[in-house]
């Protein structure tokens, strides 16, 4: 009986053995999932930066156009005035 007992033991100890190693594939399975989820996460993200950092430099070009044309409708405005003083004071 002893080599029946000894077969036994063999059994069960290759289960224990063979379920430790599908609960170790099984963790590693859902940690690569996780790595490739937060792959692609990422992924989204830089392309976001770059989409949000070519917003930016649209905004601030046309924000330095704005600006101009601030300007020079400023400067029309000051030479408008300064002709009317000129009409009015003769």
């Amino acid at each position: 009986m002893t080599g029946e007992a000894t077969l036994k033991e063999v059994i069960s100890r290759l289960s224990r053995a063979m379920e430790v190693l599908e609960d170790a594939v099984a963790a590693r399975l859902e940690r690569e999932q996780d790595y490739g989820e937060a792959e692609a996460e990422v992924q989204r993200m830089n392309a976001d930066r770059a989409r949000l950092a070519n917003e930016l430099d649209n905004s601030e070009a046309r924000a330095d156009r704005l600006e101009e044309a601030n300007k020079e409708v400023s400067r029309r405005l000051v030479t408008a005035m300064e002709t009317i003083r000129a009409v009015l004071d003769r």
